[in-house]
């Protein structure tokens, strides 16, 4: 489903990705771990083409999205992204929210839209929030109708950028019980994040990231318990 060679970026004289290759199958859970600076959502962004790279090459499903011709408009009807911040729309209902996407991205018939966007907000635990505006929700409510307003695109791959760091510890478990579903029912997920019992238990894939470099990576339970780069170690031993 994904696979990307030796991508590099740079920022004006900082050079951010320093040659970093991954390959993810449909259907598997990637976490990306590391400290702040380390390029980790610089990356991400990359996968549906916010932040074009200097060099390497990425697929995503069929997208080249390396290509100077990449339709960025198609890739991201196939790549849903979900943000620390929620970026709702703050004048719209939740159920207006869900639906802008679809009516005015996809040309899709208001009635359709208006009956799967109703079945997400369920999906994301909201019903009865229909007509409440993002000021009205907790943070958790919030970032749970940022993942609806996502799927309502029918991605096939979902990024999800340290979707819980903005949120008070009350609410970082609604948010991960969400990302659970989606992982238990297929979807091909990364994830930048910071919660390592979460990735512990949802990846298929942890990849530890520093300075820019992929540095190590491995099945969660040999990451975690048996770390062999002293920079993986050193970074676990500070955060567990």
């Amino acid at each position: 489903m994904i696979y990307c060679k030796d991508v590099r970026k740079s920022f004006g004289t900082t050079e951010v990705l320093k040659g970093i290759s991954m390959e993810v199958r449909k259907g598997q859970v990637v976490c990306i771990i590391g400290p702040s600076g380390s390029g980790k959502s610089t990356f991400l962004r990359c996968f549906n083409g916010l932040v074009s790279i200097d060099s390497g090459e990425i697929y995503v499903d069929r997208f080249a999205v390396h290509s100077t011709n990449l339709d960025k408009l198609a890739l991201r009807r196939n790549v849903g992204m979900v943000f620390q911040q929620y970026n709702l729309f703050p004048h719209r209902t939740v159920l207006q929210n869900v639906m802008m996407a679809p009516i005015h991205v996809l040309h899709q018939k208001r009635s359709e839209v208006e009956d799967r966007a109703r079945a997400l907000i369920r999906k994301v635990r909201l019903a009865g929030k229909e007509a409440a505006y993002p000021g009205e929700l907790s943070g958790g409510q919030q970032q749970r109708v940022a993942i609806a307003r996502s799927l309502a695109m029918n991605p096939q791959v979902m990024l999800f950028d340290e979707v819980t760091a903005a949120l008070d510890p009350e609410t970082v478990g609604e948010v991960l019980v969400t990302i659970r579903e989606l992982v238990a029912e297929g979807m091909t997920c990364l994830l930048v994040t910071h919660e390592m019992g979460f990735a512990r238990e949802v990846a298929d894939r942890v990849y530890f990231t520093d300075a820019g470099l992929i540095v190590e990576s491995g099945p969660p339970g040999e990451f975690f318990s048996s770390p062999k780069d002293p920079r993986t170690r050193a970074f676990l031993e500070r955060i567990l």
